[in-house]
């Protein structure tokens, strides 16, 4: 059979197609397992914004299944919509054929980091992002610079000329939820052992987060009072670092496998019985580190028996029963919607729990929003890396949490209550954001809301 040189030059441009490495690539078992049937289409809050098939887990299944095969390259042209998936997770809950979407995006999203090669300015900012958030030690040196900014009045200053936006929508997206520098922004002094109050019933160690030590300090002081008010010792390693969630997320996985390595090995010692974290995107990260570590022969049993130890606070609470007395917020019924953060609902399967807690405080008042399971933008570091996507998200979870009448928003994680601070201000709403571990711990001290 002769070969034309047409079919002679396309022969050599498949062969030149640059595609996955053999470094895990999405299964090819788990790609067949969907459908198509569509049932994801609209519960993906990429597609709803975007309205693409290939911006959808669909579309994006498809993509894999084509590069997997060799028929279409890891280029600009496909790597974008996988870049545009916020990792929410949503899919994986509506899908009627049980397709595991999230170990397909992943794997990819680790295909992306090692075989596509991003534009300089790309890979600048997201060496910015890696390099910083991730360990609060190089948060620290920010704290003062940021404070001056903030007390000279200038993030009102900034936002209001655009100039940022114009020169770089990320970079104006980033400065856009700074959180407020407080005192307490500057304290580390957590003792290791923090005694049970009353008799204990439970020795747990409790991980700080990165930006969450740093910027919401307080949501951590409530969740270690509200933990030794019900019968629990609270241990804290001084050596803990970051839970490895922003790196995994964005495939990268040598940084992901080394933080996770340093927290296995500061509770390595501990004797706790559980560990207990009050932040939604790493509490889903910290019970994949059986996953994360899975070809490591020397973690790979203590990621497993680290990972089973790990629950979410208000998962924890719900599951051992609240000891502690609560006394009502508010002399007058409190109106509150509690909103869903999407590794908490998609990612550990926890939606019950939060409201059961939140129910035994008097006087609450619980709506449910509309759209309750659509993710608010943040992402991670979604809302910084895919603005202007986010930005239309955050809108809309703004409007429907205030649509319910609430005069309370309680949320479960710090990305999250920054996107959604930050657009009920833009929509001129007074609606306070706090963490429920915040709501229990005022309730358990009598401290009532302003």
């Amino acid at each position: 059979m002769q070969i034309s040189e047409n079919d002679e030059k396309k022969i050599a441009s498949l062969e030149n197609i640059k595609g996955f490495d053999e470094n895990n690539p999405p299964e090819p078992k788990l790609i067949d397992s969907c459908v198509h049937c569509g049932f994801c289409l609209s519960t993906c809050p990429s597609y709803r914004v975007i309205g693409k098939e290939m911006d959808s887990p669909r579309g994006r299944i498809y993509l894999m299944d084509a590069i997997n095969e060799g028929e279409i390259p890891l280029n600009k042209a496909t790597a974008q919509h996988f870049d545009s998936c916020l990792g929410c997770l949503a899919c994986v809950t509506t899908c009627p054929s049980g397709v595991e979407y999230d170990k397909l995006i992943s794997a990819t999203r680790h295909q992306v980091t090692r075989n596509y090669p991003r534009s300089l300015p790309d890979k600048l900012f997201r060496q910015l992002i890696f390099s910083l958030f991730p360990y609060p030690q190089r948060l620290r040196f920010l704290l003062v610079p940021l404070l001056i900014y903030q007390k000279l009045g200038l993030p009102k200053l900034i936002r209001s000329t655009g100039l940022l936006e114009k020169i770089s929508p990320r970079l104006a997206a980033m400065e856009s939820i700074l959180p407020e520098v407080t005192a307490k922004s500057f304290q580390d002094n957590y003792p290791t052992v923090i005694p049970a109050q009353g008799e204990k019933r439970y020795r747990v160690g409790v991980i700080l987060g990165c930006v969450q030590r740093l910027f919401f300090s307080p949501v951590n002081e409530a969740t270690v009072r509200v933990l030794t008010a019900n019968g629990c010792e609270v241990v804290i390693p001084k050596s803990q670092g970051c839970c490895a969630a922003l790196p995994e997320h964005q495939g990268q996985a040598a940084q992901a496998q080394a933080l996770a390595k340093q927290m296995i090995d500061s509770f390595a010692d501990m004797n706790v019985d559980y560990v207990i974290i009050n932040a939604a995107g790493c509490g889903h990260t910290l019970k994949e580190y059986g996953h994360i570590l899975g070809n490591d022969p020397e973690y790979k049993e203590k990621a497993k028996e680290f990972a089973n130890k790990v629950k979410d606070s208000q998962e924890f609470l719900a599951m051992v029963g609240l000891t502690a007395k609560l006394s009502p917020l508010t002399k007058e019924p409190l109106t509150m919607v509690y909103q869903d953060a999407c590794h908490l609902l998609h990612g550990q399967k926890i939606s019950v729990q939060p409201r059961q807690l939140l129910r035994q405080i008097p006087n609450i008042k619980l709506r449910e929003p509309l759209d309750a399971a659509l993710c608010c933008g943040s992402a991670g570091v979604y809302n910084m890396l895919q603005p202007e996507v986010a930005e239309e998200l955050g809108e809309q979870k703004a409007r429907n949490l205030s649509n319910t009448g609430a005069s309370m928003i309680a949320s479960p994680n710090p990305g999250c209550s920054l996107q959604i601070s930050k657009h009920l201000e833009k929509q001129g709403k007074e609606i306070k954001v706090m963490h429920p571990m915040e709501l229990l711990d005022f309730a358990i001290r009598g401290v009532k809301l302003g």
